[in-house]
């Protein structure tokens, strides 16, 4: 894609290709420093990902991935779906912008505009019930008048909550009954149209939220308690939530309907089940699962799926939890966190972002002298946790074997460097100082940001942005 190839390596991946369908990755963007889009895409076709899940339509992502030969499905956020429903004039504008003049103009291979993301989520409370369905049919119509009804399609992703099972096999999979009969709507309208079911499948999720979960069962080792359904026996989550999908299409009639998994992955921080190792031993086992290409018990060949996700996101809410924000088989700065063997490189090994710049080698960490029942710590701490980030801090965590000075120095270097390093942001009363020894340790990484990439018009936000900070620290 972006390397060398000689004539036996083209050949491996022509067999890859035809045996996965090619893998795709999420690209997120909510980061304080995100790395420059050229950067990512180059990232990408070095790691031989041929396809690539945008939640927005960022214009740089957009515009750094013409030309590059990578598929794109690029996004509507929810909370502009409500627009999209009542306004045909504003559908079409958002293709014109977002898809015909990147397609046309800047030669984007757009294959997908994903309608909203995990709408119909049960903790939504039925917030998007009314907007997602009125908002697909004005965004199919307005890329018919574009010319790009044939190209581009239209899809929903959606969790995978929106189906379940009566009886806890796949065979008693059908749409969840609260949602029924819209799930039933939109997903004839996208059968009709020739556009796929798009889901996401989480089996950390599931771990998560019961300490029940049968561990073993969410990986791909064959070590797990089967689950039996008639005479089909399912070892892992993936392919049982997979094909009770498929049973929850084919009982409205829905038996050959593509399905995109559209987010599946693994988190290596903020957890006691996130970590490297977890991680790695989860996307590794589901690579090698689907790279036969032998697909479920309910649905043979390839597996069309995006990992999730490619680079860490320090900006991500953390309401879901605090590994929101550790997603990426690439951390930060696009160094890889573990080895996963795509199937797309020469070597088997993940490559790196090149070119990386970092701020200089100093940390923010708590004063030797400085007590720990000094009032002013605690304000500070909370105040760095707030505007930082310190999701590596808590049982089971990377950093979770800090002591407690340890962890007041990970939040001052956190905020520290989210603020680019300035003076004033290592200010903490009387607590804190500036130090170039590494106070890393273990497993805990004390991270050095790198340098903030300002784009086009985003460089004036940028800007202001440190300007206002400077304004708050002053104050």
């Amino acid at each position: 894609m972006g390397f060398l190839k000689p004539c036996f390596l083209i050949l491996f991946m022509c067999c890859w290709v035809a045996s996965v369908n090619g893998i795709g990755a999420n690209w997120g963007t909510q980061s304080s420093h995100p790395l420059p889009p050229q950067t990512v895409v180059k990232m990408l076709r070095d790691n031989g990902i041929q396809k690539v899940k945008l939640f927005d339509a960022d214009y740089g992502a957009l515009r750094a991935l013409g030309k590059s030969g990578i598929e794109v499905m690029v996004g509507i956020p929810n909370d502009m779906l409500a627009t999209m429903a009542s306004s045909m004039k504003a559908a079409d504008k958002w293709v014109a912008k977002n898809v015909s003049d990147h397609v046309n103009n800047h030669n984007v291979d757009i294959r997908y505009v994903a309608v909203g993301n995990e709408p119909f989520l049960s903790t939504y409370n039925g917030t998007f019930l009314n907007t997602t369905f009125p908002a697909l049919r004005n965004i199919q119509a307005a890329l018919i008048k574009a010319g790009l009804g044939t190209k581009v399609k239209v899809t929903v992703p959606q969790n995978a909550d929106v189906y379940e099972s009566s009886t806890g096999v796949p065979s008693s999979g059908d749409f969840r009954t609260d949602i029924h009969d819209i799930m039933i709507q939109i997903t004839k309208f996208l059968n009709d149209n020739g556009s796929p079911f798009t889901v996401n499948i989480y089996p950390f999720i599931s771990l998560y939220l019961s300490s029940d979960f049968p561990v073993e069962y969410a990986f791909f080792e064959g070590k797990a308690t089967p689950v039996i359904d008639g005479g089909t026996t399912y070892t892992n989550m993936f392919d049982a939530n997979y094909d009770t999908a498929v049973w929850a299409l084919q009982k409205n009639g829905f038996n050959n309907m593509g399905i995109i998994v559209g987010e599946i992955g693994w988190p290596s921080d903020g957890d006691k089940n996130a970590n490297n190792e977890m991680a790695q031993k989860f996307m590794q086992g589901f690579m090698t699962h689907i790279s036969g290409g032998k697909g479920t018990p309910m649905r043979a060949g390839p597996i069309d799926a995006y990992l999730f996700s490619l680079i860490d996101e320090d900006d991500k809410s953390i309401q879901p939890g605090n590994f929101e924000r550790h997603w990426g088989v690439f951390a930060y700065d696009g160094q890889p966190k573990y080895t996963l063997n795509l199937g797309t490189t020469n070597s088997g090994a993940l490559v790196p972002a090149m070119g990386v710049k970092y701020l200089q080698k100093k940390w923010c960490v708590m004063k030797d002298s400085a007590r720990l029942d000094d009032p002013s710590v605690a304000n500070s701490v909370s105040y760095a946790c707030a505007l930082g980030d310190c999701t590596s801090l808590g049982y089971g965590t990377s950093c979770g074997a800090l002591d407690a000075k340890g962890n007041i120095s990970y939040a001052f270097n956190s905020y520290y460097q989210k603020n680019d390093q300035l003076d004033q942001a290592c200010k903490f009363p009387n607590v804190s100082t500036i130090t170039k020894d590494d106070p890393s340790t273990g497993t805990c990484r004390f991270n050095i940001m790198i340098e903030p990439y300002y784009g086009g018009a985003d460089r004036l936000v940028g800007l202001n942005w440190i300007l206002g900070m400077l304004l708050v620290l002053v104050w």
